[in-house]
């Protein structure tokens, strides 16, 4: 039987153990930030050269110029035709979902005329450029390019493009279907920090883009931190978490392997379940003990389990909808009759899933919602990924003479009192004036 934590709000350390088992340590792992550091001042100092030491140093390809690093159009839809069937179904039909969701995310320009005539307004235009990162070694991920380059297309992004690593020259053919099908312009075969560094500072051969946006592992997340504000980035992401709130009236079964869908991520990745019925909380430990053992990353699930996975016992459903709140998950299941009702409890929670059927793995692959989720409490303050994170907004100003005579004094009076003279006499001088006038 594998270990996992139970708790009891009733327990006299309750608070400490859940701030305990839901922290994570987010302290720098210095030689990471030392490696990263070195490797982004390489690629912003010496461009293609190092972008190619680096590609051979740790991923073991060697090439003569960074160009041969760009895999040509042809193969990328031969990746595509080449699929077996099924799965060349599947992937399509997921990005048909997440286009119909994303399509209604898109912000509109707007604007309105007071009656002056001063006219104000948002003028809403896509990123022009965005660079997408794609892990390639242990895993493949096609769905978290769907994720992240279909909306970047449905905001009017002009060029997307996308760097996967392929360790001894190996890439994955499910995620290069997946760049044909999500329209992905370029593709180059760098990973880690050095591709960061490449679409962040650009290089003789790769151009810088705006934004970078899609997962990676420790050496990606540090270097997506050290460039944004050189380039945007979607967000800095910790392990995968899911909070499951259950009644007690779904099938044990079902709960567990809900908790083993992310546990089986990482071993720091986190799954929890709450829920009023200490009977139910025993039959789904008895469920997790007799699943776990076929499972292929059994292993992982097991540790990750042990470290930060735990069964919650609480009063009622109103307490769990508090502790769900004070946890913020990625995603949360509300696996209860009536979870319309709860729904409004809950106000912190990056993807939620509504009723017994909504496992949180068809939100992973092809509901339709996005999956690059805020984790680690950033639920409170962050959304999830979407066509919004590659627009951008502009404010639009254009006074009326008349206006202008109004503000003018407004302004003359703030500016004043903020000791700017420049500014109160910039508004000052339109002050009763025409174009033709001199002041």
């Amino acid at each position: 039987m594998p270990e996992i934590a139970r708790l009891s709000t009733t327990d006299p350390d309750f608070d400490a153990r859940l701030k305990a088992l839901t922290a994570f340590d987010t302290t720098f792992d210095r030689k990471v930030e030392d490696d990263v550091a070195a490797i982004l001042a390489g690629v912003s100092a010496r461009g293609d050269a190092a972008v190619l030491e680096y590609t051979e140093r740790f991923d073991r390809v060697k090439v003569a110029r960074v160009a041969d690093l760009e895999l040509p159009r042809r193969e990328i839809e031969k990746a595509r035709s080449g699929l077996e069937g099924g799965e060349r179904a599947a992937l399509e039909q997921a990005a048909v979902r997440i286009r119909k969701y994303h399509g209604r995310q898109a912000a509109k320009s707007w604007q309105f005329t007071e009656a002056d005539g001063t006219t104000l307004g948002q003028r809403v235009t896509p990123l022009e450029r965005v660079g997408m990162y794609v892990p390639g070694g242990l895993a493949a991920y096609p769905s978290s390019v769907l994720m992240n380059a279909i909306p970047a297309r449905i905001a009017g992004v002009r060029e997307l493009i996308m760097c996967v690593p392929t360790p001894n020259g190996k890439s994955h053919p499910l995620v290069l279907a997946a760049a044909a099908i999500a329209e992905v312009d370029r593709v180059f075969t760098i990973g880690g920090a050095q591709a960061i560094a490449a679409l962040a500072y650009g290089t003789q051969t790769i151009p810088q883009v705006d934004k970078i946006v899609g997962p990676g592992n420790a050496w990606v997340v540090a270097a997506k931190r050290r460039v944004f504000g050189t380039v945007g980035i979607d967000m800095i992401s910790g392990p995968t978490e899911i909070l499951v709130i259950c009644d007690g009236e779904t099938a044990p079964d079902w709960i567990a392997m809900d908790l083993f869908s992310q546990a089986e991520h990482h071993e720091t990745s986190q799954a929890i379940l709450v829920s009023p019925d200490k009977a139910f909380l025993d039959r789904v430990e008895e469920s997790i003990g007799r699943l776990l053992a076929g499972l292929p990353r059994a292993e992982i699930i097991e540790q990750s389990l042990a470290r930060r996975g735990a069964l919650i016992k609480v009063k009622n459903l109103d307490e769990a909808c508090d502790i769900a709140n004070r946890i913020a998950p990625e995603h949360l299941e509300l696996s209860v009759a009536e979870p319309k009702k709860w729904l409004k409890k809950i106000r912190h929670a990056g993807a939620i899933f509504l009723g017994r059927y909504s496992s949180e793995a068809l939100g992973d692959y092809c509901a339709g919602p996005n999956h690059v989720l805020p984790t680690s409490r950033t639920a409170r303050f962050s959304s999830p990924l979407g066509v919004y994170d590659f627009q951008k907004r502009s404010s639009i100003i254009d006074v009326s003479r008349k206006g202008a005579q109004t503000l003018g004094k407004l302004a003359m009076t703030l500016a004043k009192s903020e000791g700017f003279q420049a500014h109160a006499r910039s508004a000052e001088l339109r002050l009763g004036k025409t174009l033709k006038e001199k002041p």
